[in-house]
């Protein structure tokens, strides 16, 4: 429906078409606002982290994968759960850069040439939501600890810091390198998620290995309501 500015005619235009990363721009009588990119936590597809490079405390990356020459420079891409902002493209290879807050608070410090990593392409708002809720907003790693095979499909069981205990609940969401799994046998400072072959097959899990590190982020419900209850006390 379009709308009507301030001398009353009709502004048939006043939503955009979807931008590259397939969110909304919106035009108001301010200017142009643009909606927050969000994920799904199900993974697109995977990348190989084929040049490393250092400037100052930054490390920029230089990712090859089946993606990359669809996509535009400013995009937002989940990259193993953390959103980092396409700065180039170039044969079929895409360049990102991370600061030193997302190296300190990530485990992208530990990535090398020839590492492999999760990447998803932002949410489109007409799109169905089959993961949950993700910003791409790592909140902490996680170290796992235990990798068993269970007759077809397997399970992880990670540590994490017990500052984060509040933010996980049995059978709650969490994204681990940018997938969407389900959490189970919670305590204070550990938890495990199971993993369907599709996903061990497609996504960077099936290559990790007890005392890796991981990305994680614990949903965005749950880091609210923690707020909310913190500053009531």
């Amino acid at each position: 429906m379009g709308s009507k500015d301030r001398r009353g005619k009709s502004n048939e235009k006043a939503f955009l078409e979807f931008g590259p990363d397939g969110y909304r721009d919106e035009i108001c009588p301010f200017g142009l606002l643009r909606f927050a990119n969000m994920f799904t936590g199900i993974v697109e597809t995977q990348g190989i982290i084929k040049k490393i490079s250092e400037q100052g405390t930054n490390k920029t990356f230089w990712i090859k994968s089946p993606i990359s020459s669809k996509l535009k420079v400013d995009q937002s891409v989940a990259h193993d759960g953390a959103c980092l902002t396409v700065e180039k493209v170039k044969g079929g290879r895409h360049r990102v850069t991370a600061i030193s807050e997302t190296l300190s608070k990530t485990a992208l410090n530990d990535w090398q040439e020839g590492s492999l990593i999760n990447l998803e392409r932002c949410l489109k708002i007409n799109d169905r939501l089959d993961g949950h809720f993700v910003q791409g907003h790592v909140d902490a790693t996680a170290i796992c600890i235990d990798k068993k095979e269970k007759d077809g499909s397997w399970e992880f069981s990670f540590q994490f810091l017990p500052e984060f205990a509040s933010l996980i609940i049995e059978k709650g969401s969490i994204t681990i390198n940018g997938i969407s799994l389900t959490v189970f046998n919670v305590n204070e400072t550990t938890f495990d998620v199971a993993i369907i072959p599709y996903t061990f097959e497609h996504t960077n899990m099936s290559l990790l290995k007890p005392g890796q590190k991981v990305n994680i982020e614990f949903d965005m419900l749950g880091k609210y309501i923690n707020r909310k209850l913190s500053l009531s006390k």
